[in-house]
């Protein structure tokens, strides 16, 4: 390497970002050709085919604190909450006694307090009710439900890669009228970032794709993409790469690029039907961030500033992507 090009190569990793010009007001080149259905379709039934253990992912581990938390996770009303040594507990929402709804209950000493009668539940079975197999990895919140996933059980989740630490996580959650598999659909059509999320990406070219075949092999299951992250004048050029571990989830991963290893894990859990008859999807993002630059460590110092832009920012791009997943899912019905 001359002189010249280990300059280059010395201020670019001291300076990933680079100057953009402003944004595009007039129509981009179209790519309908190169987002082809039957790639995307393909992408999903195989998707749909992995195992996922009958676990859903459905709150950030931050979220689960000092109090109670409701939700609903495919029709099953759940209460999340930590007992006496801060593990994550989740039961069946309605008290057995009467049916309050548990996620009102005062937390002691790990213990729900129904408000309704003073009944006392941990993590000990009473009567019919008893608590869910549950698991925290540090950045999400899961729930075994095999009543409603109909797989054989596994311990835990199925596992994908995430950066070691020094790393900063957040977590967005948003609901919408669409199944898991519009979540999942979204997430595999890369080519729709450019057009539909001007404000946020450009320069965005999908090296490879995997075949329109339902049998593919999972080692060719994955999307190749060469994107520019934009942040109004500035751009960090990056290369992802977008494969499903799951049934309901997608990952990206940086490759190459400033923040290689990060990742960003789309989940699609399902709520339940809404008093209209129609499935509710809930999209629990987690967008986990790593560098390896040396002072990456002390902007974890900010953490408590930089999260809410992490949870804005991936909110902003979702509002967007439900009104996408809304749409595949009323044409489908």
């Amino acid at each position: 390497m001359s002189a010249l090009s280990e300059l280059r190569f010395k201020a670019a990793k001291a300076w990933p970002f680079r100057l953009l010009p402003p944004i595009d007001v007039s129509t981009p080149a179209p790519i309908y050709q190169e987002a082809n259905p039957a790639v995307i379709r393909s992408a999903v039934v195989r998707a749909q085919r992995r195992r996922g253990g009958n676990w859903y992912a459905f709150a950030a581990s931050s979220q689960i604190a000092d109090k109670a938390w409701g939700t609903t996770v495919a029709g099953v009303q759940i209460v999340a909450w930590r007992g006496a040594d801060g593990g994550l507990l989740v039961a069946p929402r309605a008290c057995p006694h009467l049916g309050a709804d548990l996620s009102t209950a005062p937390v002691e000493c790990g213990t729900l307090v129904c408000p309704w009668h003073g009944l006392r539940l941990s993590d000990r079975r009473h009567g019919t009710w008893r608590p869910f197999p549950a698991h925290d990895d540090g950045v999400l919140c899961w729930v075994r439900l095999d009543g409603v996933g109909g797989e054989t059980p596994t311990d835990a989740p199925i596992p994908s890669p995430r950066p070691g630490h020094p790393r900063l996580a957040a977590v967005s959650r948003l609901e919408g009228v669409c199944e898991p598999s519009d979540i999942v659909a979204n997430r595999l059509d890369p080519w729709h970032g450019a057009w539909f999320h001007p404000h946020s990406f450009t320069r965005l070219e999908v090296l490879s794709a995997p075949a329109a075949d339902d049998g593919l092999p999972d080692e060719l299951d994955r999307f190749l993409v060469a994107v520019t992250f934009r942040m109004g004048r500035l751009g960090v050029p990056v290369i992802a790469e977008f494969t499903c571990p799951g049934p309901r989830t997608v990952v990206m991963r940086i490759i190459d690029g400033e923040g290689q290893g990060s990742v960003v894990e789309t989940h699609g859990t399902p709520v339940g039907r809404g008093r209209d008859g129609l499935p509710r999807t809930a999209v629990v993002e987690a967008v986990i961030a790593h560098s390896d630059r040396p002072h990456f460590g002390r902007a974890l110092l900010a953490a408590s500033v930089i999260r809410p832009l992490m949870r804005w920012s991936a909110t902003r791009l979702w509002r967007d992507d439900l009104a996408y997943a809304e749409r595949l899912f009323e044409l489908r019905s």
